[in-house]
């Protein structure tokens, strides 16, 4: 059996009526969406048309009025456009991602480039311009070789060498 209730202000009425039918309101949309927030978002809507079309209500079976008013709003949301390019949690951000280093790895890069550069600068010529191009320019034996005029095998010789070098003095200087 359902309780009428017989109110004279409008707002009263709503407030009755929410309190009284805000559970079976939202178990509904939510059964409708399958979605929390849409379900709470719906049931809100279905309680301000209920209050909009409070004056044309006939005052029988407040309860089947408001049930119909939230399926026709999750039916409609369903097929609305809208909700199909809302897009669904993780969806899009790919796009989003950044790629660039973070900050922690580009002050030790450059902390590592700035010792290398240091440590380079202290070999004698020719291992000196070799390693500076190798390991800081990040330039290989073939590009050292066209642009220095030095044979292939003998730029090799000068990185192997310059290599073993610079290992003792990072051993020497940083350990």
């Amino acid at each position: 059996m359902e309780v009428r209730i017989i109110l004279t202000d409008k707002k009263e009425q709503l407030a009755a009526y929410i309190e009284q039918y805000s559970r079976l309101i939202l178990t509904i949309c939510y059964s409708m969406t399958r979605d929390r927030f849409d379900a709470e978002d719906l049931a809100q809507e279905t309680f301000i048309a209920a209050y909009r079309n409070l004056d044309d209500f006939d005052g029988r079976n407040i309860k089947a009025w408001l049930t119909t008013i939230a399926a026709n709003k999750c039916r409609d949301y369903l097929k609305s456009a809208a909700r199909r390019i809302t897009p669904a949690a993780g969806e899009n951000f790919e796009e989003m991602r950044d790629d660039s280093a973070l900050p922690e790895d580009m002050l030790l890069r450059d902390d590592s480039e700035r010792r290398m550069r240091a440590l380079c600068g202290k070999l004698k010529e020719p291992y000196q311009t070799t390693a500076c191009r190798h390991f800081c320019d990040n330039r290989s034996a073939g590009e050292i070789s066209a642009e220095t005029g030095r044979n292939i095998k003998t730029v090799q010789t000068h990185i192997y060498r310059a290599k073993a070098m610079l290992r003792e003095l990072w051993k020497e200087e940083y350990s």
